[in-house]
């Protein structure tokens, strides 16, 4: 796995809270997965990830089917390669091997989920759609946990889960789906994740009921909002107003656009600002350009995971907006 920007310490190396996120990891879910690697340099980010993750689409009664299709249909509206190939992978290990290639070709599933992966994909852009949620904390946690993962994943990951994009190839998602399926087919307590997390300062959401998803949602949304302070004020102003007004919009040019946005604020604002926004938009459009000069004077990984985290979540947070009904 080829991460870009980030050099993650080897799972091996990991101790305290971070070692005990790993070893959930592989009792309940497949090990400790590239995109929480991403994550690791902030183990508070990667610990709240992790177990929203795990509350939405992994445990609880809701299908599993039904929720890797959300996380499909999301990533694919969000344009995220690398997690269509996941979760594809993951439909073959559920045995649905007719949904996994019609997903993994970008198609719509057939009945009775082509309604469930369109209500995932207008998400992308919950102001012109009208969208909202029908369904229950776990269907909605996966969709939200996923906004958040397919940005993070396009930051800071190539987009191949194998070289030259093996994982592609029929043949190979199908063999991949094999070796998982047990895993992904045992049934997860609901719950278990929220041992990981410390005291949060958030309410739990309204739409999450009583839920572990909820608590766990309000722990990513605190821990990922604090990278907001790595910029001044005036500019996250111009992040959350950005993300408002624009709407999920996919910028025909990223690079472009998020020169335009930030061209007003102060000079030491501008770099953060941009890498911000693009991970809100366009996350795959972040350069090692952008990053060098960060870098400049932000040299360490956890600040880089931190401002990414940022955009992501405040994109997160819009769609989310969308539950509430005085915000409709």
């Amino acid at each position: 796995m080829t991460y870009r920007f980030v050099k993650p310490a080897p799972v091996t190396a990991a101790t305290g809270r971070t070692a005990e996120v790993h070893q959930q990891m592989r009792e309940d879910f497949i090990g400790p997965a590239p995109a929480f690697q991403a994550l690791s340099a902030v183990p508070d980010i990667m610990t709240a990830t992790w177990v929203l993750m795990r509350e939405s689409l992994l445990a609880g009664g809701t299908s599993r089917v039904e929720r890797e299709i959300v996380a499909a249909a999301v990533s694919r509206a969000n344009r995220c390669r690398f997690c269509v190939d996941a979760h594809a992978t993951l439909l073959h290990a559920l045995g649905e091997h007719e949904v996994a290639a019609v997903v993994a070709d970008g198609g719509t599933p057939p009945q009775p989920y082509a309604g469930l992966a369109h209500w995932a994909a207008a998400s992308r852009n919950p102001r012109a759609t009208g969208w909202t949620s029908p369904y229950g904390p776990q269907l909605t946690g996966t969709l939200l946990v996923f906004h958040f993962i397919n940005r993070i994943v396009s930051a800071l990951l190539a987009p191949d889960l194998l070289p030259g994009g093996l994982q592609r190839l029929p043949a190979v998602r199908s063999v991949g789906g094999r070796r998982y399926a047990r895993t992904v087919r045992d049934p997860r307590e609901p719950g278990r994740g929220l041992l990981l997390l410390e005291a949060g300062s958030r309410p739990a959401p309204v739409w999450a009921a009583d839920s572990p998803v909820g608590v766990a949602y309000a722990a990513l949304t605190d821990t990922a909002a604090r990278g907001g302070e790595l910029l001044s004020e005036i500019a996250r102003r111009t992040v959350t107003a950005t993300v408002s007004w624009e709407d999920g919009r996919h910028p025909a040019d990223p690079a472009e656009w998020a020169a335009d946005l930030v061209r007003d604020l102060p000079g030491t604002d501008r770099v953060g600002a941009r890498i911000a926004l693009l991970a809100a938009f366009a996350p795959a459009a972040i350069t090692a350009g952008d990053v060098g000069l960060w870098r400049l004077s932000h040299p360490a990984d956890a600040d880089l995971v931190r401002l990414v985290a940022y955009g992501a979540i405040t994109a997160t947070g819009h769609v989310a907006l969308s539950l509430d009904p005085a915000h409709r």
